[in-house]
């Protein structure tokens, strides 16, 4: 158990090491703690922290700096958090204007990096009973078309597939016709079942187009999917130490986003913001990384997840209310035609 000076002594070499990025000396944390203590006798107090597991010495340095146990300790129970600066809220309540949902996750991904200069991630909404409002397909070449799918939302969904011969363009308008007249509006759960018992008044082979459509159709609006904008900012974090590997398996996750998903998903019945720090995300490639994650609702129950991805040496006191912050803000724009 930490004494209150000890505890304020981790306290600021945290703040001191988030802030210069450098090892904290004895002599430095004897000018700035407010101990009144002499150098000698904070060395000894660094000494326990040490022991503790809560900082260590790095090589090169005399100085310290906290572990991943030290975070925890830090966020847990020495963290002062500062409401956000009214322009700052304003500025996000401005970004996140109520429209369809798709825009407002994209924008809260965009504006989460930004803020933060870390990746913003989004894992968006399942839509078991998701239907379309309207059907396109385009012939972009041979065998090769395009399809267009746009949500009742209308967000609009891209789709590029191989067909298994080549269909004239106007057997794609007769396709997306079928579709659009029979099917629009509906839940795609139950569609296939109903189609085929339809086709038959079709002329030609084209139930293979609209199979395809209605495939990914549910398969669009029915599975998570996460939003990742701004991991390139994480490159200029002299966290990594310029380590190209570790950054290339940084982002090899972000490209696969499969870890990422499975991280968001932990926190969908969080009460409030949820943080990762260093290994406890269970993800190899975030070993050196903090992920503070929130949920937000749309109809009052929790819909989806969203959060920063950043280097351990990150000012949490400053990243968590801006997480919490959009969650909240996120979650208001999607209810505002409720």
């Amino acid at each position: 158990m930490l004494n209150e000076r000890t505890q304020r002594l981790l306290k600021v070499l945290v703040e001191r090491y988030i802030a210069d990025g450098q090892p904290v000396a004895s002599k430095t944390l004897a000018a700035v703690s407010g101990l009144e203590l002499s150098p000698a006798s904070i060395r000894n107090m660094l000494a326990d922290l040490e022991a503790m597991g809560l900082i260590a010495s790095p090589h090169t340095s005399a100085g310290r700096v906290p572990t991943q146990r030290g975070y925890r300790l830090f966020v847990d129970r020495l963290i002062t958090i500062q409401p956000l600066a009214a322009p700052m809220v304003q500025e996000l309540r401005h970004n996140l204007q109520p429209d369809s949902p798709q825009r407002v996750l994209q924008a809260a991904s965009q504006m989460l990096s930004e803020l933060t200069q870390f990746a913003g991630v989004v894992m968006t909404p399942q839509r078991p009973d998701g239907a379309f409002r309207q059907i396109e397909f385009l012939r972009l070449s041979e065998r090769r078309v395009l399809l267009i799918l746009v949500t009742l939302e209308g967000d609009v969904r891209n789709h590029l597939f191989n067909t298994p011969r080549d269909y004239s363009g106007s057997e794609l308008i007769e396709a997306a016709n079928f579709l659009n007249q029979h099917y629009a509006g509906q839940a795609l759960a139950g569609v296939v079942e109903r189609m085929e018992q339809e086709l038959t008044c079709l002329q030609g082979d084209i139930s293979g187009l609209m199979t395809e459509a209605i495939r990914f159709g549910r398969e669009s609006l029915s599975s998570d999917e996460v939003m990742v904008s701004g991991e390139g900012k994480l490159l200029c974090a002299n966290d990594f130490g310029g380590d190209l590997q570790r950054l290339r398996e940084l982002f090899d996750t972000f490209q696969r986003k499969t870890e990422l998903l499975q991280l968001l998903e932990q926190s969908r019945q969080a009460p409030g913001v949820n943080l990762f720090i260093g290994d406890e995300s269970g993800v190899v490639t975030l070993d050196d990384c903090s992920v503070v994650i929130a949920p937000y609702r749309m109809g009052g129950q929790v819909v989806g997840t969203l959060g920063v991805v950043g280097p351990t040496r990150m000012a949490y006191e400053r990243v968590i209310p801006i997480v919490d912050i959009t969650a909240r803000l996120v979650s208001s724009a999607l209810n505002f035609n409720d």
